[in-house]
This record gives structure tokens, C-alpha cells and sequence, in this order.
């Protein structure tokens, strides 16, 4: 196990713990924590994810892009010379 904090209230197998950390752990994830309760038949699963970076994609000027770092000197000045926009 490589969560860094995984409590259970109750009582469980080794295997069935690790069967649910794969099981949260499939979509590529990586768990924080993970809380498990169990009540009877039931078993209840708190959990926390790690945060994942990510890089912010917006359409300027007719294409995708993160930023503007790349731009030559025209397209930068398409891009000043627009309206902007904004709410609130």
C-alpha cells in the first residue's frame, strides 16, 4: 500500500483493503487518504485524491492554446487589439 493514510473502523482483510484501493486507484489517480467504515454488510469509502496539475487551454484568436509564449509579434498584436469581455 502507498497511501500515506488509510484508517478502517471495523474489520477487513488485508486484500479486501488493497482490493479497494485498486479499485479507487484505477482511473490512474493516486490516493491521499482513504477512510473505511464498516457497518454490518455495509462499508462505507472516504477518500482523497492527490492533486493533479493541469494547464489551462482557451481559444485566443482561433486557436487552442495554454499561452502566448510561442506567438510572433503579429499574432500577439491580433490578440491586444480584441475586445475583451467580461462578467461582473
Amino acid at each position: 500500500m502507498l497511501v500515506q493514510d488509510v484508517s478502517v473502523n471495523g474489520t477487513l482483510e488485508n486484500k479486501e483493503i488493497q482490493n479497494y484501493i485498486d479499485y479507487l486507484e484505477k482511473n490512474g489517480r493516486k490516493l491521499m487518504s482513504l477512510n473505511i467504515t464498516v457497518d454490518g454488510e455495509y462499508v462505507d469509502l472516504d477518500y482523497k485524491y492527490h492533486t493533479q496539475p493541469f494547464e489551462r487551454i482557451r481559444r485566443i484568436t482561433g486557436y487552442l492554446v495554454g499561452d502566448m509564449r510561442h506567438w510572433n509579434n503579429g499574432k500577439t498584436a491580433e490578440e491586444k487589439d480584441r475586445v475583451k469581455h467580461h462578467i461582473g
